[in-house]
C-alpha cells in the first residue's frame, strides 16, 4: 500500500504559527513593513482609558457630556443617569433591545425617535458584533466600532489570521482521531536564560571547550530560549554568543550550532539566498521550503529575506528558475492558498475532472490547470480532490505525475501531493536521501533537523523507521561522529 495514500495522519500546519517560537514571528523590522505590536494611536480612535471620552475636557467628566442648562430635555442625560461605575450599564428601557449594553439608553436622550434619530434596528445594526457582552466598560466609545481595527491587526506582528488557527486546531478538523504532531525539543521549564548563559560562558573559559554542556543546553531549549539565552550571554559578558561558539568549535559541528542560534525566518532566508545565489540553482531547496510551508510562514520568511538581503524572494526565485517551475515557485511565493478546513466534495470532483482533462485526455499537458488547483486549495480539500482523481481514473494522482510531468516540476508537483498526505513521511525520505550513498549531504540534514525538531520530529522518526526498518538514530550514528553526532542525537532527545 501506498503510504502517501488515506488520510493525512497529522497537522499541516505545523511550522510556525500557532505553536511557533516567538523569534518566528518577530524577523527584523524593515521600512516600509509594519512592526511588532498593536498599530501607533490613529487621529479616529480617542484614547479609551477613562471609559467614554468627554466633549468638554475642562469639566473633567468621564461619563457623557453635560446638556446644557438652557436645553434640559434634549442631548444626552446626565453622567448620573447614564453611567453608573458601581452597576455598569444601565438597562435599557425603550427603543433598544434588553440585553445590548454597548450604547446606554434613557427616555430623554432620543425623543421618540420619529426625526433626529432612526429607530434602534436601522440606527446601530452592529451593535451585538461591535461591542459583545462580555466587554467591560472600559472598552472604546460608543459610535467607534473596533472591527476595522481588528482585521487590520491581524498583520500586525506577523500574526496568523483568525481563520488559520482555527483551522489548524485539532478540535476543528473534521478527520477523526487526527494525532498531534510529536516534537522532540520542548520549551524548557523552569527556565532561566541567565545560568545558562553562565554555563555556556564557563564551557568555553579557559583553555579547552566543554562540548558537552554546550550541546545539552543549546539541544534542550527551543529557538526562542536560545535567542534569550544569547541575549542574556551578550548583557553579563559583553560578548556575542554565537561569535563566541564559531572560535571555539569547528567544522560541522560549528554550522549546527549556529543554525540553533539562529531565528528561524532567517536561516530558512539564508537557505533560499544560498540556494538561488552564485551559479546554478538547488531546486530542491526550494522544492523542500517552498512546498511545505504555511501561508503565514511564507510571508514571515519573505520579510526577513527582504531585510536581509535588500532584494525581494520573488524576484530572485524567478529570476533563477524557467517555464512552468517557475510560475509554480511564484504561486506557492504568494502565499495565498486557502485554509480552510471544510471540504466541498462537489468542488473536489470538479477539480478531479479538471485535472484529468488537463493531463491524460489530450495530447500535451495543460500545466496551468495543475498550477491552479495545487497552489490554491487547502491541504483538507486537495487530499479530497486526489482521492476523487482515483475514482475517476482508478490510479493515483502520483501515477499521473509521473506520466504527465519531468524535470524539477515534476519533483514539486509531487512533493505537493506527499506534504498533503503525510508531511512527516516527505521528511523522512529526505532525511534518507541526504545520507544514503557515499557521502553526506550534511546541509540538507541539518536543515531538517534544526527545523523540525520543534515540530514533529518525533514523526519523521518514526516513519523512517517504518518505511526504512532502521532507526533514524542509527542511520545517524553510522554517518556521521564526533560531537556533530552527538549534536545531531540531542535533537533527536537522546543525548
Amino acid at each position: 500500500m501506498n503510504p502517501y495514500q488515506g488520510q493525512p495522519r497529522y497537522l499541516h500546519n505545523v511550522g510556525f504559527s500557532n505553536t511557533a517560537p516567538q523569534s518566528f514571528g518577530n524577523p527584523m523590522p524593515m521600512q516600509g513593513f509594519p512592526t511588532m505590536g498593536y498599530p501607533a494611536p490613529q487621529p479616529g480612535y480617542p484614547n479609551t482609558g477613562s471609559g467614554y471620552p468627554s466633549a468638554y475636557p475642562n469639566q473633567g467628566q468621564q461619563g457623557y457630556p453635560q446638556t446644557p442648562s438652557s436645553h434640559p430635555s434634549q442631548g444626552y442625560p446626565s453622567t448620573a443617569q447614564s453611567y453608573s461605575p458601581a452597576q455598569g450599564y444601565p438597562t435599557a428601557q425603550s427603543g433598544y433591545p434588553q440585553g445590548q449594553s454597548a450604547y446606554p439608553q434613557s427616555q430623554s436622550a432620543y425623543p421618540q425617535g420619529q426625526s433626529a434619530y432612526p429607530q434602534s434596528q436601522s440606527a446601530y445594526p452592529q451593535t451585538q458584533s461591535a461591542y459583545p457582552q462580555s466587554q467591560s466598560p472600559h472598552q472604546s466609545p460608543a459610535g467607534y466600532t473596533q472591527q476595522g481595527y481588528q482585521q487590520s491587526n491581524q498583520y500586525q506582528g506577523y500574526q496568523p489570521p483568525r481563520q488559520s488557527q482555527q483551522a489548524y486546531s485539532a478540535s476543528s478538523s473534521p478527520v477523526h482521531s487526527m494525532p498531534k504532531s510529536k516534537p522532540t525539543v520542548v520549551p524548557v521549564n523552569p527556565f532561566d536564560p541567565r545560568e545558562d548563559a553562565a554555563i555556556l560562558r564557563k564551557a568555553m573559559k579557559g583553555f579547552g571547550t566543554d562540548e558537552k554542556a554546550i550541546i545539552q543546553v543549546l539541544t534542550r531549549r527551543s529557538n526562542e530560549q536560545r535567542l534569550r539565552i544569547a541575549f542574556e550571554f551578550k548583557t553579563l559578558y559583553g560578548k556575542d554568543l554565537v561569535s563566541d561558539l564559531k572560535s571555539e568549535t569547528t567544522g560541522k559541528f560549528e554550522d549546527i550550532l549556529v543554525a540553533l542560534m539562529t531565528p528561524l525566518p532567517q536561516f530558512y532566508a539564508k537557505e533560499l539566498h544560498d540556494a538561488t545565489a552564485g551559479i546554478g540553482t538547488d531546486e530542491d531547496v526550494l522544492i523542500e521550503v517552498m512546498c511545505t510551508m504555511s501561508n503565514h510562514e511564507i510571508h514571515v520568511i519573505k520579510q526577513a529575506y527582504t531585510a536581509m538581503y535588500g532584494t525581494l524572494l520573488e524576484d530572485d526565485l524567478r529570476g533563477d528558475t524557467s517555464g512552468n517551475f517557475k510560475r509554480l515557485m511564484t504561486s506557492l511565493c504568494m502565499g495565498n492558498r486557502s485554509e480552510e478546513f471544510h471540504v466541498d466534495q462537489a468542488r473536489a470532483r470538479e477539480d478531479a475532472r479538471s485535472l484529468l482533462q488537463a493531463g491524460e485526455l489530450r495530447l500535451g499537458t495543460d500545466e496551468s490547470i495543475f498550477n491552479a488547483v495545487l497552489c490554491s486549495r487547502s491541504f483538507t480539500q486537495l487530499a479530497a480532490v486526489f482521492q476523487e482523481y482515483q475514482n475517476l481514473t482508478g490510479h493515483d494522482i502520483d501515477d499521473a505525475i509521473k506520466a504527465e510531468f519531468s524535470g524539477d516540476l515534476e519533483k514539486a508537483l509531487r512533493a505537493i501531493v506527499k506534504v498533503v498526505r503525510n508531511k512527516p513521511l516527505f521528511f523522512a525520505e529526505r532525511l534518507h536521501k541526504s545520507m544514503k550513498g557515499l557521502g553526506t549531504n550534511d546541509r540538507q540534514l541539518i536543515r531538517i533537523m534544526v527545523t523540525r525538531c520543534e515540530v514533529d520530529l518525533g514523526d519523521i522518526a518514526d516513519m523512517f523507521q517504518s518505511k526504512y526498518g532502521e532507526s533514524l538514530q542509527s542511520w545517524i550514528e553510522g554517518d556521521c561522529s564526533g560531537h556533530y553526532k552527538k549534536c545531531l542525537l540531542g535533537l533527536l532527545g537522546l543525548y
